[in-house]
């Protein structure tokens, strides 16, 4: 993470859809605002999306993975705010595979100039309908110059703001819980730790602090919800701070 710039940090935030059933997504541009602001004081140079099409995605994937050169740049972030279901999330119009659509088109053999890189990857969607009721716990007391070969698809992490078949919740006013704590640890903690304990305080955070309140619905009343984070990354990843010149 010694390069000239952090990093590009691309948002693609879908508000409202075509998709039949798909209601718009209220507090997500409250998600987008402060995750935009957190990444922006980490030293990102931040490009967000509204409400992009498939095909307008599509291009916009394109231009970032195949025109950008990322040489004096530590690494890529992207953020997706959406709807989603398992193994799917949505752009505006239609659904897609994010392993094909997104993370897939910046493996070490696709976009050279990120190989060895950090590739980092947050989803803020819905993994399915399954809910999450929590269980009640008691508290107890107790070097070189020589070249080598790394695999295309490391140093990616894919951080997910539920796990596979569950429904992830969102404040119509406050936002996402996973956005919430995601921004809380890159403000609190952005250029003191690590990234992965970072994600470790937001699952901690999400999963101890959070639970979903609505009384006249007792299906959805008092759920809970724990991140799922996915790790490929090669060496610790600390956002430390850039003494421009």
């Amino acid at each position: 993470m010694k390069h000239k710039h952090r990093g590009k940090a691309i948002i693609f935030n879908h508000e409202n859809f075509e998709v039949r059933d798909l209601k718009s997504r209220s507090g997500t541009g409250t998600d987008c605002y402060h995750l935009e602001a957190a990444l922006r004081n980490l030293g990102f140079d931040v490009t967000p999306y509204v409400d992009l099409t498939l095909n307008e995605m599509n291009k916009k994937l394109n231009y970032w993975s195949e025109e950008v050169d990322y040489s004096d740049y530590d690494c890529l972030l992207m953020a997706v705010l959406s709807h989603g279901e398992q193994g799917i999330i949505y752009a505006k119009d239609g659904p897609y595979k994010p392993e094909d659509q997104l993370w897939g088109r910046f493996t070490g053999d696709k976009c050279l100039s990120l190989a060895n890189k950090p590739k980092l990857f947050f989803i803020q969607a819905c993994q399915g309908d399954r809910l999450d009721k929590g269980i009640t716990m008691r508290t107890q007391v107790d070097g070189g110059g020589s070249s080598f070969k790394i695999p295309i698809h490391a140093d990616f992490l894919i951080a997910y703001s539920t796990i596979p078949g569950y429904y992830s919740w969102r404040n119509t006013q406050k936002g996402s819980w996973f956005m919430q704590a995601l921004c809380e640890a890159f403000n609190k903690y952005g250029f003191e730790l690590d990234l992965l304990t970072m994600l470790t305080y937001v699952n901690r955070r999400v999963a101890i602090d959070f639970e979903s309140n609505v009384p006249n619905n007792t299906l959805m009343h008092q759920q809970k919800q724990i991140p799922c984070i996915t790790s490929m990354l090669t060496r610790l990843v600390k956002f430390e701070k850039k003494n421009y010149k």
